[in-house]
């Protein structure tokens, strides 16, 4: 009779084995979260995807004694991506005023495509949208939508009140709807796309690129 399989590590088992010199459990844990890590990163900074996931993965370790194992390790993983990304964009704008997160976006900072690739004008424009927004409120909806991130782990990646989730959600989609108006070419095609904003959100969900090797 076959043996069943070993239960499958978990996430912090395969960070302590990773940051203790087990590469095998570094690219584990690279290979689960890869493609949830690339999806935030494609929408914000398409030209450093690669880079800015390498950084992601190995502040997780160097900052492993930070992450408390009651918490998400999803939201920590978020929240790290998040400072990765607020951190290139400070470094981009060295010269200017102080970046703000809840008033600048990607757009604001540099207009550039999408490593996403939309299938129907409805999700280019739900991109295009998107990149208009704050930047913290661009990352809320797209964890909302794309990651299905609990009200926790959103303020654990926001570093916000648990409380305050719904109403910063809530806002951000009223900017959204606003950025969408300014961009529709037509009435109608506003209303297709808001109609089914939550479809044209998640069916871009899968489009995020290939893995590529991560360094040990």
């Amino acid at each position: 009779m076959t043996s069943p399989p070993p239960p499958a590590k978990s996430d912090i088992d395969l960070l302590d084995a990773w940051r203790a010199g087990d590469p095998r459990a570094g690219n584990e844990l690279f290979n689960r979260h890869f493609d949830s890590v690339c999806r935030f990163f494609a929408n914000k900074a398409a030209n450093e995807v690669d880079d800015l996931i390498q950084r992601t993965f190995l502040a997780c370790v160097e900052g492993r004694d930070r992450f408390r194992g009651d918490a998400s390790f999803r939201g920590y993983l978020f929240g790290v991506a998040r400072n990765v990304l607020r951190r290139y964009y400070r470094d981009k704008r060295y010269h200017e005023a102080r970046f703000d997160p809840l008033m600048v976006s990607v757009h604001d900072l540099g207009p550039g495509p999408s490593l996403l690739i939309a299938d129907k004008r409805e999700q280019e424009l739900l991109l295009q949208a998107l990149r208009r927004l704050p930047m913290d409120h661009q990352i809320t909806l797209e964890l909302y939508y794309w990651e299905n991130l609990s009200g926790s782990e959103l303020a654990q990646v926001l570093d916000i009140p648990e409380g305050t989730v719904r109403g910063r959600i809530r806002r951000a989609k009223q900017l959204l709807e606003a950025s969408l108006a300014e961009l529709s070419e037509s009435p109608q095609q506003l209303e297709s796309t808001i109609a089914n904003l939550e479809g044209w959100a998640r069916s871009l969900r899968e489009k995020a690129g290939v893995k590529p090797e991560l360094n040990d």
